[in-house]
């Protein structure tokens, strides 16, 4: 059975990209493979969305960049976490979990939702 894909809610990119950079320096291809992987097919970011916001958070300084030989030879742009996108971060991460948690609050709770 293959899973649904899922459109990403607006504003979550960013945070998507800065925590697979938390992991080390990686080049746009590798984040938006390790996006789809971690999430079992269910998240695909589309280049056009990509590298955009990639040059937003390097452009805002949350982001480093230097181009390096990637795995197949060709010079390609790694980015990693500043300290300022590492503190971004965080700050994204409590904001996620309260509105998670708060959305399932209402999931739970609301009558007359689906059964």
């Amino acid at each position: 059975m293959t899973t649904p894909r899922t459109e990403l809610p607006q504003g979550t990119l960013d945070l998507l990209v800065l925590q697979v950079a938390a992991t080390g320096p990686i080049h746009g291809y590798g984040i938006a493979q390790r996006i789809k992987q971690i999430s079992r097919d269910v998240l695909q970011v589309p280049q056009g969305s990509l590298y955009p916001a990639l040059h937003r958070l390097e452009r805002r300084g949350l982001l480093a960049a230097e181009w390096k030989p990637s795995d197949t030879g060709r010079d390609a742009k790694f980015y990693r976490l500043t300290p300022k996108g590492r503190a971004q971060l965080q700050a994204e991460t409590e904001s996620w979990a309260r509105m998670a948690e708060a959305v399932g609050l209402i999931l739970e709770t609301a009558g007359g939702g689906a059964q």
